[in-house]
């Protein structure tokens, strides 16, 4: 399935992190993912939730970093939207990678915390769920569709946040915010599908190049609404060096930021690749994992 990696993209992974990485990458493209999910605390126990799998001969594991995260052994997430546990948003289907973000972002209780791109939701309801509903969430997302999506997801998960069928990058500077979380559209070169037969065509140079534009004006946006002294995190599901570090010293040079160096106990159990701007993190692709990259900026 190699040669059906576009091969600009294979130049680009090689040129970044050498051909042993590759290698380790493109055998992570290949894998399929298991099913893995995130138990609600707004809703249900711990317990509640491990007696529905057993009693469904679900086998299931936790991971070293989230007492909430549920990487399941022998079920499809087909099989998971028939439990009544995910009909009563007692759970939610996400990612493991995509559960980190907020994670390193720690939002707080009584905070202003701003989610810039939020559909459909999965660290939204996170956020509200870490905060036990006790944080001011403040969630855009521009298109209709999927903000109609995201509101669903939250009345479902009994999050309380307050949505706005927007553009983030259009929210007036007059507004401030203790903590942003920035999860910014990319190219998705984190969560590439060989098997896909029209990967030639979806993913191109045009869409890095897009992306990488749009990152960087939203990136600009999140540092002019952030107070000084607090922190925002900045993710994307790209593993390519130019949506994430090159777009982060692009912010550097015309404003005033400090990369806080990321650190959570059981991170070390992660698939990390290697990053040019130290504290920050890149997921590696595998069977368990997206590819992800995560970094934490303090507004000087």
């Amino acid at each position: 399935m190699e040669e059906k990696l576009p091969e600009f993209l294979k130049k680009r992974l090689e040129g970044q992190y050498g051909k042993e990485k590759l290698a380790s990458i493109i055998k992570g493209y290949q894998a399929k993912r298991k099913t893995t999910f995130r138990r609600n605390t707004l809703k249900a126990s711990q317990r509640e939730i491990e007696n529905v799998l057993q009693e469904n001969q679900i086998e299931f594991e936790k991971v070293e970093w989230s007492n909430e995260a549920y990487l399941l052994k022998n079920a499809s997430e087909r099989e998971i939207k028939s439990l009544s546990i995910y009909e009563e948003g007692k759970i939610y289907l996400q990612s493991l990678s995509s559960m980190l973000p907020p994670i390193v972002l720690e939002p707080k209780e009584g905070m202003d915390i701003l989610d810039m791109t939020s559909a459909p939701g999965g660290k939204t309801t996170q956020m509200a769920m870490m905060t036990k509903n006790r944080a001011h969430i403040t969630a855009f997302e521009m298109n209709k569709i999927r903000a109609e999506r995201l509101k669903y997801n939250l009345e479902k998960q009994g999050a309380k946040v307050y949505v706005m069928n927007e553009d983030a990058r259009k929210i007036d500077d007059f507004f401030s915010f203790d903590q942003i979380l920035l999860d910014a559209p990319c190219s998705g070169s984190g969560t590439i599908q060989l098997e896909n037969p029209k990967l030639q065509s979806i993913f191109t140079e045009r869409l890095v190049e897009k992306s990488v534009n749009s990152q960087i004006s939203l990136l600009q946006k999140a540092i002019c609404l952030l107070k000084p002294k607090k922190e925002m995190v900045y993710s994307t599901c790209s593993i390519l060096l130019e949506e994430n570090e090159q777009v982060i010293q692009t912010i550097a040079k015309q404003k005033e930021i400090e990369i806080i160096p990321i650190h959570f106990e059981g991170m070390e159990k992660l698939p990390l690749l290697p990053t040019q701007i130290k504290g920050t993190l890149c997921v590696c692709p595998n069977e368990q994992y997206e590819g992800f990259f995560v970094a934490k900026i303090r507004k000087l």
